[in-house]
Formats: structure tokens, sequence, C-alpha cells
């Protein structure tokens, strides 16, 4: 899920940029510090909205930056458990698929692929033994969030699932609506 998210910080404007227009020297530094920041509060960082209110720029002995208290607007995206996110198959290896959902990827077990005993091909591809459903590299799926990890902040794991009844490659969703009618 994106949200938009109120900050407070104090940003340093560095002295290459004291020769700027204040406001644009403490976007380009928020945005230097907060694009692509992740953490377990916030989520991953997408993008600095808007910068609302600067204060007075305080300057500290020995610094050569001046400090601004700030409040700004961030785009963050936070995949919640539960939620049921629209991707791609980004890349798939015998034990599952690698699935991109916007600004970052998730993990789709073998076992949670699809409802079928799956078996993986040498051309990238998984393969429905009973259903012959076959999903590849590029695939337009929903898949829903079972599992958010930020234990190592670098890098948060997503775990994903495609079993349950309209999840999975689009057309098989799209299938499975049409028998039920």
């Amino acid at each position: 899920m994106y949200y938009r998210v109120k900050v407070k910080d104090h940003v340093r404007v560095s002295p290459e940029r004291l020769g700027e227009d204040v406001s644009a020297g403490i976007i380009n530094e928020v945005k230097a510090k907060f694009n692509g920041f992740i953490s377990k509060d916030l989520g991953v960082v997408v993008e600095v909205s808007s910068v609302e209110k600067i204060g007075e720029g305080v300057i500290i002995m020995g610094d050569g930056g001046v400090y601004y208290d700030t409040e700004f607007t961030l785009i963050v995206f936070q995949p919640e458990l539960k939620e049921i996110m629209i991707g791609r198959v980004k890349d798939i290896a015998d034990f599952g698929v690698f699935f991109s959902m916007g600004p970052v990827d998730g993990m789709i077990h073998i076992s949670q692929a699809m409802n079928d005993y799956v078996s993986f091909s040498k051309d990238k591809a998984l393969l429905g033994k009973e259903t012959k459903r076959t999903l590849k590299i590029g695939d337009k799926c929903l898949a829903k969030v079972i599992a958010v990890s930020f234990k190592d902040q670098l890098n948060p794991r997503f775990g994903l699932t495609m079993r349950q009844p309209g999840l999975g490659k689009l057309e098989w969703v799209s299938e499975d609506l049409s028998k039920k009618k």
C-alpha cells in the first residue's frame, strides 16, 4: 500500500548548496537522504512529495553546513499482511518465483505458486501437473502478502502466495471467474 507520510527532521544543507535558493537546497538534501530509504516504520520511501515548512537555519560551530527544522511529505510503499498485490514475475528459480510489486520484490515459494503440483522447467517456467497451467517470466499476476520482514533493513523480505481462489496469473483468474458463471 502506498501512503503519504508527514515527517519532521533537521535537514543539513551542505556548504556546496549554500549558494542555491534555501528551499531548493533543502529539497535536494531531503531527496538525497530519503529517496530509496527503507525502514520498518516507514517502509520503502518512493519519493519526496513536497516540503511544507522550513524553519530558521542554525549553524553549528565547526560544521560548514546549515541545519533547518523542516517538515516534508514522503510517499512510501509498505506492503501489509493479507494485502493483494498486482505485479509481474521477475524471475523463476527451482525454489520459487521472484515477484515485482512496484518498488520492491517479493518471493513466492514454489509450493505457493499455484494450487497444483508444480514442476520447474529448464526454460525458467513453472508447470502445473493437473491444470497444465504455466507461469513464465513477465506474466502479470495477483498475489497475497503472507509475510513481511524488515530484519535486514537494506534487504526487506516479502513472502507471497498465489494458491487461493482469485489469485495467480490474470488469465487464470479470468478463467476461474468465467467457470463460476
